[in-house]
């Protein structure tokens, strides 16, 4: 049986914008000063002010790695004697690609006239010149600083000595954590990636069973995160002087609890998010469970460098995988990669495929914004000031690291006893003042060494139990 079709064509309706397409054809530019990460561009000269993952420890094997980092070709390796070299790609001789380089015992060396780089660019060695003296005095392949935590190798590629790394509580609290590197590949650019935590709200509708209809159970569950269906109260500020900001979602939970998620971003491209499982709405206090960078390839490209966070705090319940973690990969959803095919994406799709098809570079002039976008636009906004700011980094870090203290961060996940009231409206005005609660109670934290932040945040958040079910009883 052939479907019915209409013989009449629509006509326009008293709506000026009904079948407007013809004059919504040409879409802005982007915007490149917060896009842009090449060489001389306003955000790029900021990112290279911070210290940037540029690959995993697992991918430096027995030859060099080529990696693109913000509009830069460069290689990496890890010498025979243990030492990362992140250097130019191109060697300073004639050009050949170092990619094919052997790597030293101390550096690399050019397979093409052998000319040999120790892991800071200075010239080693050059066999095929009877007196090198003066080359080793004058010439020096483009290198930059570069070391390997947990997994990851990080590279400082700004002016100037490098400024401290930053040190979270999180990497080494609570005492069984395990820090696990990962990485997740878009081809997009990095900011819509980046920007999309500070838009909290599509959990409750991407990460919640928006499948096209026949879809099997498991394909659902794969892209769909429990407990994050309802429709968080919302609440986004800045933090750190204006270097970073907060999401902070309240949601009523059954039993008169109410569960607060706080996830942090520290710019230019770092963020920290609570646990990823269903036990996040269950426990007292949470710790985070995933740290991301979020650096440039190019412009049309990014890769999500970061640790999964594995510990019974943040997963009680043993939920997670850490052989799930790793190149391109991560454990806690499905479509977080470009690894399923079309026909799956299209039919439950995840972020991968929301973000990725905003464009090679979304266009911020074709957007109509909501209120659900406040964090988005935050976001934004305080990273233009950050970058036309052009100051040093975050000085905490500059100023905890001398004091040999770790950073505080704000992420995190708290479920509160706190009775439910009758009036919605007034019950939403309550999450509302309960998530500014626990955010000001994490901020209080910040003073005290590390390994009393959590006791400290534990009995305030008691405090609030007590206060809201005295309420309650008056």
């Amino acid at each position: 049986m052939t479907q019915a079709t209409s013989s009449v064509p629509p006509t326009r309706s008293e709506h000026p914008l009904r079948f407007s397409g013809y004059q919504q054809r040409n879409r802005p530019g982007p915007d490149l000063e917060l896009t842009s990460s090449n060489p001389g561009t306003p955000m790029g000269e900021y990112m290279r002010r911070h210290w940037q993952p540029v690959c995993l420890s697992q991918e430096l094997t027995d030859v060099p790695k080529a990696i693109r980092i913000m509009g830069e070709d460069l290689v990496a390796f890890r010498d025979k004697s243990g030492d990362v070299g992140v250097m130019h790609r191109q060697c300073a001789h004639r050009g050949a690609s170092l990619e094919f380089g052997i790597i030293a015992e101390h550096g690399i060396r050019c397979c093409y006239h052998g000319w040999h780089y120790g892991v800071d660019g200075t010239l080693l060695d050059a066999p095929c010149e009877p007196d090198a003296t003066r080359l080793k005095e004058t010439v020096c392949q483009g290198a930059y600083p570069a070391f390997e935590r947990d997994g990851l190798v990080f590279a400082y590629m700004g002016p100037g000595q490098a400024p401290p790394f930053p040190q979270f509580d999180t990497y080494s609290l609570p005492a069984d954590t395990r820090l696990v590197p990962f990485s997740n590949i878009y081809p997009c650019n990095w900011l819509q990636v980046y920007e999309n935590i500070m838009d909290h709200m599509h959990t409750a509708v991407l990460h919640n069973h928006m499948v096209v209809e026949g879809v099997d159970a498991a394909t659902s569950a794969g892209v769909s995160l429990e407990g994050f269906g309802d429709m968080p109260v919302m609440q986004w500020e800045a933090t750190r002087d204006g270097n970073g900001c907060v999401f902070i979602a309240s949601r009523r939970l059954p039993g008169d609890k109410i569960w607060v998620r706080i996830t942090e971003m520290v710019f230019p491209n770092y963020l920290q998010i609570g646990s990823l499982l269903p036990t996040a709405a269950r426990e007292r206090h949470g710790t985070a469970g995933c740290t991301r960078w979020s650096v440039p390839v190019d412009d049309e490209n990014m890769i999500i460098f970061g640790y999964r966070h594995f510990n019974s705090t943040v997963d009680p319940d043993g939920l997670g995988n850490e052989a799930d973690c790793g190149v391109d990969k991560i454990d806690f959803l499905e479509g977080q990669t470009g690894n399923r095919s079309y026909d799956e994406g299209q039919r439950a799709p995840g972020d991968w495929e929301a973000i990725v098809s905003q464009g090679r570079i979304a266009a911020h002039g074709a957007e109509h914004p909501g209120v659900s976008d406040v964090g988005v636009y935050m976001c934004r906004k305080l990273l233009r000031n950050a970058v036309q700011d052009r100051t040093a980094p975050y000085a905490l870090y500059q100023q905890l690291q001398e004091q040999g203290r770790t950073l505080p961060i704000y992420a995190q996940d708290s479920v509160l006893d706190i009775p439910e009231l009758a009036d919605k409206q007034a019950d939403r005005k309550q999450l509302a003042a309960a998530g500014k609660q626990v955010l000001e109670i994490m901020r209080s934290a910040d003073a005290l060494p590390a390994d009393q932040r959590d006791a400290h945040v534990r009995v305030r958040l008691d405090g609030i139990d007590r206060a809201g079910q005295a309420a309650t009883a008056g």
